[in-house]
């Protein structure tokens, strides 16, 4: 049973979120990775011990951790402020072990506190899936009324509409087959396009463009296809990690100011807002639940793309 150190705590995990970006710690992906190492940074569960230091919270505090586990403080994104693009971060699942486990030693200044309105398995997927969908959307200088794109239908996806669609956005989505265009109208989206018969980009001017297209779905093929779509100053906000590369002309870009930026997750407050926001507005991730014990099962299941659309380990 390990103590918690100077300024950590020890969780009792209730709920670990299973993440494509495990795949990072599984195959070995992440430079500097060392074994053995446990998987998972979706992790919501109780503060069982606290470490000399810690003022943030209490033993037995509902408390979650996600893919930002704290910072070094000392590189120069930190310094200046942008402790989520932390040179030197702490990652829970690569960097130390994760929530794939029935306890984890978290850092407490990176913890989120669970809202009484979410229950364990709610909340997991909420603390990276959810984090990087809506900081994604509300970092990207829009309004309401603007038209967003929000491309795949999956675990990123499903909730990038539900966030677009309760800030006020005019919600397209953007998918393949006939079939998923009753869900992506269940969660909020106005529109629906077939890519699999129309062209998106295309589908997407005649609207008149999208002011920013979220691109959740991991092609780095499909979201270079879309560029075409975007109106004058429009953004490809990329949070979904493809494989291969993403072709793109420079004309689009140079006449009309269009561009291309990353957004990756967020820092604990933002965490604490999407938790919040997300009781406010009532939006949950679709979830299917399986105990600890299968968890490699559960982990195949998702990087089959069978998983509809989050899985989370139920382990208390």
């Amino acid at each position: 049973m390990p103590n918690p150190a100077k300024g950590q705590v020890r969780i009792r995990v209730e709920a670990c979120g299973v993440c494509h970006s495990d795949a990072a710690t599984v195959s070995g992906q992440f430079p500097g990775l060392t074994f053995p190492r446990v998987p998972g940074h979706e992790v919501i569960g109780r503060v069982d011990e606290i470490g000399v230091g810690v003022t943030n919270c209490e033993i037995g505090q509902r408390v979650g951790i996600g893919f930002f586990g704290g910072q070094d403080g000392t590189c120069e994104p930190c310094r200046r402020g942008d402790f989520v693009n932390c040179l030197h971060p702490i990652i829970p699942g690569i960097t130390t072990d994760g929530g794939y486990a029935e306890i984890m030693i978290a850092e407490a200044r990176a913890l989120v506190f669970v809202p009484d309105e979410l229950s364990a398995v709610e909340a997991a997927p909420l603390v990276c899936a959810g984090v990087t969908t809506f900081n994604a959307l509300r970092n990207a200088d829009l309004r309401a009324g603007d038209t967003v794109a929000v491309m795949g239908i999956g675990g990123l996806g499903h909730l990038g509409i539900q966030f677009a669609r309760r800030m006020g956005f005019h919600v397209v989505a953007l998918a393949r087959g006939a079939d998923k265009e009753p869900l992506a109208k269940k969660l909020g989206a106005h529109i629906y396009i077939d890519t699999g018969i129309e062209d998106g980009a295309a589908a997407l001017l005649k609207l008149g463009g999208a002011d920013a297209i979220l691109a959740t779905a991991p092609s780095g093929s499909a979201m270079g296809s879309l560029i075409g779509g975007l109106s004058v100053r429009g953004k490809l906000i990329v949070v979904g990690v493809a494989g291969d590369p993403i072709p793109v002309g420079t004309l689009p870009l140079v006449f009309g100011g269009r561009s291309i930026h990353g957004s990756l997750v967020g820092t604990a407050i933002d965490n604490q807002d999407t938790l919040d926001f997300s009781v406010l507005q009532n939006i949950r991730a679709m979830i299917e639940t399986v105990p600890l014990q299968q968890a490699p099962e559960a982990y195949a299941r998702m990087m089959e793309g069978k998983a509809r659309f989050r899985i989370v380990l139920a382990i208390a």
